[in-house]
C-alpha cells in the first residue's frame, strides 16, 4: 500500500513537472514574450504530453524503484525514459495539427529531466536527512576507511546511505599520490599509511575499515598495529581467498583477525585441468569432517562432479558438511559414508557400490603428542587406514588417488610423522603395480583447523593468559584452509603417478610472534597485559619443520607453488616384510624399531633431554634442506 501511494504521489510530480517544463521551454523559445498564440497552443496539447509522458515513464519502470537507493543505472534509464517521450512528442506534433516551435521538444527535454531527477533526488534527501534524523542517539562514529579503490567507495558509500547505522567517514587513506587531497564519494583522501597515526589523532577516528582485499600481510599487519596503539577499532573486509569462495562480499566487515596478518598471493588455479580431471567423475573424499577434508568437498563441489561421497568415522561432522553442501549446491548428488578406513570388509562394500573414480584420503590422525602417546593407534590409522583405502582404490579400478601428507614426515622425530612417511611409500609402491595414479601431497601446518595453535592462543587470551608456547624459538609454516585445498586439487589434476608433491609453504613464522599479534589483535600488550609462559618441547616436536631431506631434492612442476620430490624408491619386499612386523605390534618399542627400518632418519624422542640433543641436529638440517628448497623455488 505503502509502494502505491508513493508511486501515485510520483506521477503527480511527474505530470507537473512535464506542464511546468514545457511552459517554461515555451517562455525560453519566444524570449520571456507572454501574449503569443503558442501558449494556447500548447495549453491545448497539455492532456496529450501528460499521457504519452507518464505512459512512457511507466513503460520504463520509473514508478517501481525505490529512488533511496538510486545510482547510475537510475539515471540513466530517466535519461532515455524523457528522451524517448520528448521524441515521440516531437514526432506527434510534426505530424499532428498543433503549431508549435520545432525546438520546443529539444528545450523541454532538458526542463523535464531537471525535474524529473529532483523529483527523485528529493525523495533520497528526505529518507536520509528527515527519516532517519531522529532515529541518530549522540554522535556517530568516525570512520576511516583506508583503501580509497572501487571497494573503498563501495563501503563509503554503504555507510553514507545507511545512517541509522552510526557512522561518518571522515576521509579515506591511499597510498596513491594521484589520489591525494582528491574527493570520493564526497570524501577526502587525507594522505597515506605513512601518515596513519597522525591521521588518527588529528581527526579523533575511532574506527578504521581497511578496504584492500589483496593487500599482503606485511601492509595489512603495519595497518592494524598502528591502529591498535591508538585504541581505534578496526575492521576489514574478507580477504581475498573468502572473496573468491563467495561465501561473504566486500560489503561484509568483520574484526581483523591473524589470518589477515598472514595474507599470501592468491593461488591462480588451471581450473581447466582441474575442472576435466573431477568433472562428471564420481569423487571420494576420505576424512570429510576435517578441516582439510570439508574443504576439499567445497572446492570439488564447483567442478561439477557426477556425484560426491562424503566418507568419516563421526558421524557429526559429516553431517554438518552433508548439510552446508546440500544448502550451497541442491542440484549436486552427495552420498554419505560412515565408516573406518581401517576396515577393510566395509569399504570393499562402499566402493562396489559407489565405485569412485577420483579419492583424496585425508583421513589420519595428525596430532603429534597425542600420537606419541598412543602409537598403536597411529600405526593402525595412518598406516594401515591408507593401505586399506589404496587396495580398495586398486581393486575397483580408481582412475586418481591423492593423499594428504604433511611436512613431518620429512626426518621425523614423531611416530605421526614417521606413520605418514610411511603411508608415502605404500602409496608409491601401489603405483607402480597399479593402474590408478597414486600421488601423495605435502604440506605444513593450516590455519584454523581443529589442530591450529591458534583457537588455544584466542582461549588463554580470552581468559586473561597466560598464552603457553613450548619454545621461543618455534617456528612453523602456515597456510590457510582453503589455499592448502585448492594446491591439492591442482596436484591431483597434475597426478602422473607416483609423486610425492611438495606445496611452497612460504616462509616459516615464529609462533611467539604469532602469539605477540594475536594479543596485539585483542588491544593488549604482549608480557605486560597477558604473559606468555614457555612450557619446553613436547615429546615428538621439532624446534623447526623441514621441507625436504638432506638427499631430497625437487624438480618444478608446471604450477609455481607446487613441486615434485625427487624421493629414492624403496623395496617392494622390505616394505611388506616391515608392515608385516608392524601389523601385529602394540608396544611402542617394536613399532619404533619396525618403522625405523623403512624410515632411517626416524629419531624418536625418548625424553626431554634426548630430545633437545636430537633436535639441535634437526635444525641444522632444516637449515640446509630449506636453504636447498628455497633455491629450487627459484627453478622456473
Amino acid at each position: 500500500m505503502r509502494r502505491k501511494i508513493l508511486a501515485f504521489f510520483l506521477m503527480l510530480n511527474d505530470a507537473a513537472s512535464v506542464v511546468i517544463a514545457s511552459f517554461f521551454a515555451l517562455l525560453c523559445r519566444l524570449d520571456g514574450v507572454m501574449d503569443s498564440p503558442f501558449y494556447m497552443n500548447l495549453f491545448n496539447a497539455e492532456p496529450t504530453i501528460i499521457v504519452v509522458s507518464l505512459l512512457t515513464f511507466h513503460l520504463f519502470g520509473l514508478y517501481n524503484r525505490l529512488w533511496r537507493y538510486a545510482g547510475v543505472s537510475e539515471l540513466m534509464r530517466i535519461v532515455v525514459s524523457v528522451t524517448t517521450s520528448s521524441l515521440m512528442l516531437g514526432l506527434g506534433m510534426i505530424a499532428g495539427s498543433v503549431v508549435l516551435p520545432r525546438s520546443l521538444p529539444i528545450i523541454s527535454w532538458l526542463f523535464t529531466l531537471g525535474f524529473i531527477c529532483a523529483n527523485r533526488l528529493a525523495i533520497r534527501m528526505v529518507y536520509r536527512f528527515v527519516l532517519h534524523k531522529d532515529s541518530k542517539i549522540g554522535l556517530p562514529t568516525r570512520v576511516l576507511i583506508i583503501g580509497a579503490g572501487d571497494t573503498g567507495v563501495m563501503i563509503a558509500k554503504e555507510i553514507q546511505l545507511r545512517q541509522y547505522e552510526e557512522k561518518k567517514v571522515i576521509g579515506f587513506v591511499d597510498d596513491s599520490t594521484y589520489k591525494l587531497n582528491q574527493v570520493l564519494a564526497g570524501v577526502k583522501v587525507l594522505g597515506n599509511r605513512f601518515a596513519l597515526t597522525e591521521i588518527i589523532k588529528q581527526h579523533n577516528v575511532e574506527e578504521v575499515i581497511i578496504a584492500m582485499p589483496s593487500a599482503p600481510s606485511d601492509v595489512i599487519r603495519d595497518i592494524i598495529l598502528a591502529c591498535k596503539s591508538k585504541l581505534c577499532l578496526v575492521k576489514t573486509i574478507p580477504g581475498i581467498y573468502e572473496l573468491i569462495e563467495g561465501a561473504e562480499s566486500a560489503q561484509q566487515l568483520r574484526e581483523v583477525d591473524l589470518e589477515d596478518l598472514l595474507r599470501r598471493d592468491p593461488v591462480k588455479l588451471d581450473l581447466l585441468q582441474i575442472s576435466q580431471v573431477l568433472k562428471g567423475k564420481r569423487v571420494l573424499v576420505t576424512g570429510a569432517g576435517g578441516s582439510i577434508g570439508s574443504e576439499l568437498c567445497r572446492q570439488i563441489a564447483k567442478m561439477a562432479p557426477a556425484s560426491l561421497m562424503l566418507l568419516g568415522k563421526g558421524e557429526n561432522s559429516i553431517y554438518e558438511i552433508h548439510t552446508e553442501l546440500c544448502e550451497k549446491k541442491p542440484e549436486l548428488l552427495l552420498k554419505t559414508v560412515i565408516a573406518d578406513v581401517r576396515d577393510a570388509a566395509r569399504l570393499n562394500e562402499v566402493f562396489d557400490e559407489y565405485k569412485p573414480q577420483v579419492i583424496f584420503h585425508a583421513a589420519a590422525h595428525k596430532h603429534v603428542p597425542l600420537m606419541e602417546a598412543q602409537p598403536v593407534e597411529a600405526v593402525r590409522n595412518n598406516i594401515f587406514g591408507t593401505k586399506t583405502v589404496a587396495e580398495a582404490a586398486d581393486k575397483f579400478g580408481a582412475e586418481i588417488f591423492v593423499m594428504i601428507s604433511t611436512d613431518k614426515a620429512i626426518n621425523p622425530t614423531s611416530v605421526m610423522g614417521a606413520t605418514k612417511r610411511i603411508a608415502e611409500l605404500i602409496i608409491q609402491d601401489m603405483n607402480q603395480m597399479s593402474a590408478t595414479k597414486f600421488v601423495a601431497v605435502r604440506f605444513g601446518n593450516v590455519l584454523g583447523s581443529r589442530g591450529s595453535v591458534v583457537p588455544l592462543f584466542k582461549r588463554q587470551i580470552a581468559k586473561g593468559g597466560p598464552v603457553t608456547i613450548t619454545h621461543p624459538d618455534v617456528c612453523r609454516y602456515f597456510m590457510t584452509i582453503p589455499e592448502a585445498s585448492q594446491l591439492v586439487l591442482q596436484a591431483g589434476a597434475m597426478a602422473n603417478g607416483g609423486e610425492v608433491f611438495v606445496l611452497d609453504m612460504g616462509e616459516p613464522i615464529k609462533i611467539v610472534d604469532m602469539a605477540c599479534d594475536l594479543i596485539k589483535l585483542s588491544g593488549l600488550t604482549p608480557y605486560a597485559d597477558i604473559e606468555i609462559k614457555f612450557t619446553g618441547l613436547r615429546p615428538g616436536e621439532k624446534m623447526f619443520e623441514e621441507l625436504l631431506t638432506e638427499d631430497e631434492g625437487t624438480k618444478a612442476s608446471k604450477h609455481k607453488k607446487i613441486f615434485v620430490a625427487n624421493l629414492k624408491e624403496i623395496e617392494a619386499k622390505k616394505l611388506m616384510g616391515v608392515l608385516a612386523e608392524l601389523k601385529n605390534s602394540m608396544d611402542k618399542q617394536t613399532i619404533i624399531d619396525a618403522v625405523t627400518k623403512l624410515v632411517p632418519s626416524y629419531r624418536w624422542t625418548a625424553n626431554e633431554e634426548s630430545g633437545k640433543n636430537s633436535l639441535k641436529t634437526v635444525e641444522e638440517k632444516q637449515r640446509e634442506s630449506n636453504g636447498k628448497y628455497r633455491e629450487i623455488k627459484g627453478v622456473s
